[in-house]
């Protein structure tokens, strides 16, 4: 099985308001499974944006709270969903926590963001991850990423050298860093011959906005298909047989010569 339809929810987060938030998932898992979506793609912290200081009251393990109550939409919806919340980690540790869930609501593989956002406070309020996740699906590899992560290429290239064909990136990234978003997108996807499918927030918390323009970029870095800058669900089917096609046609991976790149000067 290599085709895959994929459905992008881009949308607003009420901030600390789960209930809400879960309403409009819900309706967006609807209107996916009605676009005959294999898969259903969320923005990052969908249930209650950036509202850390409060994260002791939203977050739970993976098995709990929001998260059941998304594995019910999964198995209802019979589709794949993805995208980020609040977790504990246990120990008064609190995590941004992307969870892949399949048709059946099953936890596929679950994946704490690494790289913590200074920008948003997330270093104060929450613990990095300390593992990347990939998955194996119907489709082939699968790795998960988070909105911050985008800026860092070593994770995406660790990736594709581990078998990746598709990383998910759920994201609340602001203005004014739209070109940045838009430009590391396409670069994950050409620099890794890789599909990139990223799920960014819209609407203001505070004084940020959110920018918006999901995407699904395909392997030669062309957005397949990209939203604007208001809540709008994106669907697209892809086909992952295309990244072989395109590592074969550049073959990049063969061509690296790793024991060039080290260091030669200590830091």
């Amino acid at each position: 099985m290599t085709a895959l339809t994929i459905a992008v929810g881009q949308m607003d987060v009420s901030l600390g308001d789960p209930e809400v938030n879960l309403a409009r998932v819900a309706d967006l898992a609807a209107a996916a499974a009605a676009r005959s979506a294999d898969w259903l793609v969320l923005p990052e912290l969908w249930s209650t944006g950036y509202d850390l200081e409060n994260a002791s009251r939203h977050a739970t393990t993976t098995d709990q709270g929001i998260f059941a109550q998304t594995a019910v939409l999964a198995r209802t919806h019979r589709l794949h969903i993805i995208g980020s919340c609040l977790s504990w980690l246990g120990d008064g540790r609190y995590g941004n926590t992307a969870v892949f869930w399949d048709d059946h609501g099953r936890i596929l593989v679950e994946y704490s963001k690494i790289h913590l956002f200074r920008l948003m406070d997330e270093h104060q309020y929450l613990t990095g991850g300390d593992r990347l996740a990939q998955v194996e699906t119907a489709w082939g590899q699968v790795g998960l990423s988070i909105c911050y992560d985008l800026r860092f290429p070593e994770l995406f290239r660790a990736y594709a050298l581990s078998g990746v064909r598709l990383v998910v990136i759920p994201a609340e990234w602001p203005h004014p860093r739209l070109a940045h978003w838009q430009t590391l997108l396409r670069a994950r996807a050409i620099e890794n011959q890789m599909f990139v499918v990223a799920c960014n927030r819209v609407g203001r918390t505070g004084s940020t906005e959110f920018c918006g323009h999901s995407a699904i970029i395909d392997p030669w870095g062309e957005a397949l298909v990209e939203g604007g800058e208001s809540e709008e669900l994106l669907v697209a089917t892809i086909d992952l047989d295309q990244v072989e096609a395109v590592r074969r046609k550049i073959p990049i991976f063969s061509d690296r010569r790793p024991h060039l790149y080290q260091t030669q000067t200590a830091v």
